[in-house]
C-alpha cells in the first residue's frame, strides 16, 4: 500500500457517514475530551483527541509497522483533529 492508498483509504473513513456506528465525529472527540479533562486534571480539547488517538496508533506502529490499519487510523484522526481545531 502506497501514500496515495493509505490517504484515500483514510479520507473514505472519515468522510463517509460513520454517525451510526460510531456517533457524531464533533460531540464523540467533545465528549471523549471532557472525560479525559476530568479523569487527568487537565483541559483536553476536542482537536486534542485527534492527535491522542494519532499516538495511539503510532504506538501500535512501532509493535507492528506491517499494519496498514494504524497508518491509515492514524490519519483519520490527525485529519478529524485539524478539522476540529478550527
Amino acid at each position: 500500500m502506497d501514500r496515495a492508498e493509505i490517504l484515500d483509504t483514510a479520507k473514505k473513513y472519515v468522510t463517509k457517514d460513520r454517525a451510526d456506528q460510531h456517533g457524531d465525529m464533533e460531540s464523540n472527540f467533545t465528549m471523549i475530551a471532557d472525560l479525559w479533562s476530568v479523569y487527568l486534571g487537565v483541559e483536553v480539547k476536542p482537536h486534542d483527541i485527534g492527535v491522542c488517538m494519532a499516538l495511539l496508533k503510532i504506538a501500535r506502529v512501532k509493535s507492528n509497522p506491517k499494519n496498514k490499519d494504524n497508518w491509515i487510523d492514524g490519519a483519520g484522526y490527525m485529519a478529524c483533529g485539524g478539522e476540529l481545531s478550527g
